[in-house]
C-alpha cells in the first residue's frame, strides 16, 4: 500500500487511476481504457497484474495504444527484463516494440504471455506459492519450490514438438519464456524481449535432490547448460501432450489446472505484438524492481 501511496504523489494528476476488485478485473480495465482512446495503460502491481493488462491491451487490438509497468508487486520478472534488456540504452521515444507469447488449447481459448509460462513443477510451484503469505520474491518461490516438491513431484511422459521437432519423454517441467525469469528465479539468461524468439527450459526425470541443488545457481546463472536431463534452447513454437491433465501459468496466472482435464496446449510466439513506454519505468526510483 505504501509503494501505492508513493506512486500516486509521484505521479499526481498525469494519470487516472483505476483500482481492480477481483481476479480478471484488470484485463477488462485495460482493454476498456484501450478502446476510450488513451495512448498509454499501465500497470501498477505484480506480474499477475502486468499479466491482465497486457492480455486487455491484445484483446483491443489497438496497435497505437502503449504499454507501461509500474513494478509494485513480489516478484517483478517482467519489469526485471525490461530494464536488463535495455540496460542504460532508451531507444528513442521512450518504446520498444516486443514479443508475446500466446497459449492456446484445444478448445480454442487463449491467453497470451509477456514473461514466461510454466508446467509441471513449475505449475505446482505457481499454486503453493498462493498458499504463502508474507514473503516475496526468492523467498516465496523457494519455499513454494520446496513445497511442490514434497506435495506434487512426478514426471508423467509427454509428446513435445517443438518447432517441428518430435519427441517423447518424462518431464518434471517445461518453461517457455519471452523474458528472463521466472519466479524470480533467472531460467533464460540469454532471452531477449525483441527477437522474435523464445527460450525453452525442460527438465527430465532429475530427482527431488538435484532441483534443490540446482536452486542456488537458478537465482542468478540460470540451469546447468550440460546436464543430461536439462534441454534448453530457443524455438516459435511448442506443442505437447501430456498422459496427465496440465497444471499450466502464464505470467504467475493460472492457465489451466487438473480439474479442467486439459492435456494438449500448443505454444507460439507473436512478433513485436505489443508497444512498451518505458518512460514510467526508469522515471520513478521508489517503485523500481531488483
Amino acid at each position: 500500500m505504501r509503494r501505492l501511496q508513493t506512486l500516486r504523489r509521484s505521479l499526481g494528476n498525469r494519470v487516472v487511476f483505476q483500482a481492480t476488485s477481483h481476479a480478471g478485473h484488470a484485463v477488462e480495465l485495460a482493454e476498456q481504457a484501450a478502446r476510450s482512446g488513451y495512448g498509454i495503460v499501465a500497470a501498477a502491481g505484480g506480474d499477475g497484474t502486468v499479466h491482465e493488462v497486457a492480455n486487455g491491451l491484445l484483446r483491443a487490438g489497438s496497435p497505437d495504444v502503449h504499454f507501461a509497468v509500474l513494478p509494485i508487486g513480489s516478484a517483478n520478472d517482467y519489469a526485471h527484463s525490461l530494464q536488463h534488456a535495455l540496460g542504460n540504452d532508451r531507444p528513442i521515444g521512450g518504446r520498444v516494440a516486443v514479443d508475446v507469447g500466446r497459449v492456446r488449447d484445444p478448445a480454442g481459448r487463449e491467453r497470451f504471455f509477456v514473461c514466461c509460462l510454466g508446467l509441471g513443477l513449475n505449475g505446482a510451484v505457481t499454486m503453493e506459492s498462493r498458499r504463502i503469505r508474507r514473503l516475496q520474491g526468492i523467498a516465496l518461490y523457494g519455499l513454494a519450490t520446496v513445497r511442490a516438491l514434497w506435495y506434487h513431484y512426478a514426471c508423467p511422459t509427454m509428446d513435445l514438438t517443438i518447432d517441428g521437432q518430435d519427441s517423447s519423454l518424462p518431464t518434471l517441467m517445461l518453461s517457455v519464456l519471452v523474458g528472463r525469469r521466472e519466479g524470480g528465479f533467472v531460467l533464460a539468461p540469454h532471452a531477449e524481449l525483441a527477437d522474435g524468439w523464445m527460450e525453452y527450459v525442460h527438465a527430465g526425470a532429475l530427482s527431488r535432490l538435484e532441483v534443490l541443488q540446482f536452486l542456488p545457481r537458478l537465482a542468478l546463472f540460470g540451469p546447468p547448460a550440460a546436464h543430461p536431463k536439462v534441454r534448453m534452447g530457443r524455438c516459435r513454437s511448442v506443442r505437447l501432450r501430456s498422459q496427465v491433465p496440465l497444471t499450466v501459468h502464464a505470467d504467475g496466472e493460472f492457465f489451466c489446472v487438473p480439474k479442467d482435464n486439459i492435456r494438449e496446449l500448443a505454444v507460439d510466439i507473436m512478433p513485436a505484438a505489443l508497444t512498451v513506454n518505458l518512460e514510467l519505468l526508469s522515471s520513478n526510483d521508489t517503485v523500481k524492481s531488483t
